[in-house]
């Protein structure tokens, strides 16, 4: 193994001599780039917002906008990473000091006012700047809250880029600025530059990069200060490899290590990386399942998916945010045992199932029985969530509501996934998953029960209701208090039966 490294801007830089723990963040600060920034340490802020070379779904090479604050930078040993700094000699310009169009944008349009949250913004963005689906659109309907012409200028009255407001005519998704905040609340020009953004030139080597293969991962043995950051090539090997070092702490994306490491101080003595390894990477549609691979991130996932699973499809865009999403798996969300993690309602109402694995073979788990306890589960020591089976055909009627204080970007006070079978008016088969109730997320057995072989009316949707209040455990918490969470969860499948019905008769 060769010492590990990380191409930063184009040039290989050393992780020596950062400690295991060090962050992407700290190692480019350290270096000089200083345009990467600390906000809140722990996901929500975006200030921190690098762009990374990773597999692509259209192209060969994706560049995803990630958390630095929250990655170490040893699980970029072998990698392409772009600053702030970076984007700007990328650029078609190509000259030092020429600004990167999404930059002359942001300049332009007076979205950066104090400037600490610029980079990230401009990172985020060139991420969706960059991604190869991403199409201009001639509707030029004004917007229900503007009269616009489609032009992206925006206007007093409201924003000129059409019927949807989240999208421009450039086809920018503003959902890619999810997980960015601007501390001078100047969002409206920030807007109006992701909306004026162009398409990507011919010669620019940014764009031209996607048409090559990203950096194939490496096997990393990185030791320093008694500390040891480990990535194997293979599952067996790394399989293995937790049966001698059981007190090993696996991560992923790292969205929910990273937070510990900062916020907490937490340490350990051995990391071990499981993102790269393609057995844990793969996504298959069977007979009677789809497979899910554990390491796949859930921006792939859905990307992958393609709304092909409706109720996961509703699931993503409340998940946290963009730059989450580019790291977060779903074998890192149920490993951790949360119970106000939003995938296992959603995964509960699919009836999935874990794979688990270890050096001596898998078991597959119906995830209704995989947790135990408060972030416990029947996962042992040295086992690994290896992919997540949701079994064929899907249910036909779903709904994913999550409760926070904010649309986006938030945890969740209560969420509740949906997913019925109504035929001929009757309710044949229902599903119904909770998170925030308990001390684990949990199966709503008793008002599935209440549904189950009952008209769909609003008197059995009262009823239900009634008795979905009653489910689980719910406590009080800065969050929401325990009554609050009763009601949502009775609120819920009102607004479900309600939505349904609409959906017939509209």
């Amino acid at each position: 193994m060769t010492a590990p490294r990380i191409t930063v801007n184009g040039t290989e830089a050393p992780i020596s001599p950062a400690a295991p723990h060090t962050t992407v963040l700290d190692f480019l600060r350290e270096r000089g780039l200083t345009g990467t920034k600390e906000g809140c340490a722990e996901g929500e802020c975006g200030a921190c917002a690098v762009l990374v070379a990773r597999p692509g779904t259209n192209e060969p090479t994706d560049w995803v906008a990630v958390n630095a604050c929250l990655l170490p930078a040893a699980a970029l040993d072998g990698q392409e990473v772009v600053t702030s700094e970076g984007l700007a000699t990328a650029g078609p310009a190509g000259a030092p000091g020429a600004l990167h169009p999404v930059q002359e944008e942001m300049a332009v349009r007076g979205g950066s006012q104090c400037g600490y949250c610029t980079p990230g913004f401009v990172c985020s963005m060139a991420a969706e700047y960059y991604r190869p689906d991403r199409c201009a659109h001639t509707d030029t309907e004004p917007a229900e809250n503007g009269t616009g012409t489609g032009t992206g200028t925006g206007t007093e009255d409201g924003p000129r880029h059409g019927a949807d407001p989240e999208h421009g005519p450039n086809g920018f998704d503003l959902h890619a600025l999810s997980g960015n905040l601007c501390r001078c609340t100047g969002y409206r020009p920030i807007r109006d530059a992701a909306f004026a953004v162009g398409a990507p030139t011919a010669d620019d080597p940014l764009a031209q990069r996607r048409a090559q293969s990203p950096p194939a991962p490496v096997a990393t043995e990185y030791v320093r200060d008694g500390r040891t950051f480990l990535r194997r090539s293979t599952l067996g090997e790394t399989l293995r490899l937790l049966r001698e070092r059981p007190d090993a702490v696996v991560v992923a994306g790292s969205t929910d290590w990273g937070v510990e490491v900062n916020i907490r101080s937490r340490r350990a003595d051995c990391v071990v990386a499981v993102d790269r390894l393609p057995e844990l990477r793969e996504l298959r549609f069977g007979p009677g399942a789809v497979e899910i691979g554990a390491a796949l991130t859930l921006t792939e996932i859905e990307r992958r998916l393609d709304g092909r699973v409706p109720l996961l499809a509703e699931l993503f865009p409340q998940f946290a945010s963009r730059l989450i999403r580019n790291g977060a798996t779903l074998g890192g969300n149920l490993g951790t045992g949360s119970p106000i993690g939003d995938s296992p309602p959603v995964l509960l109402a699919l009836e999935a199932s874990v794979v688990l694995a270890d050096a001596d073979g898998e078991r597959q788990v119906p995830l209704a029985e995989y947790f135990t306890g408060y972030r416990q589960s029947v996962r042992r020591p040295g086992e690994l969530i290896r992919a997540v089976r949701v079994p064929l055909p899907l249910s036909p009627v779903v709904a994913f509501h999550k409760i926070a204080k904010r649309r986006f970007d938030d945890i969740s006070s209560v969420a509740v996934a949906f997913a019925l079978d109504v035929e001929d008016g009757i309710v044949r088969k229902a599903r119904i998953g909770l998170g925030g109730v308990a001390a684990t997320p949990l199966r709503a057995l008793a008002t599935e029960e209440a549904l189950e072989g009952r008209p769909w009316t609003a008197e059995t949707a009262g009823a239900a209701a009634r008795v979905l209040r009653a489910e689980g455990t719910p406590m009080n918490d800065q969050r929401a208090s325990a009554a609050y969470r009763s009601a949502m969860l009775g609120q819920s499948l009102l607004k479900l039966y309600a939505q349904t019905t609409e959906a017939v008769t509209s």
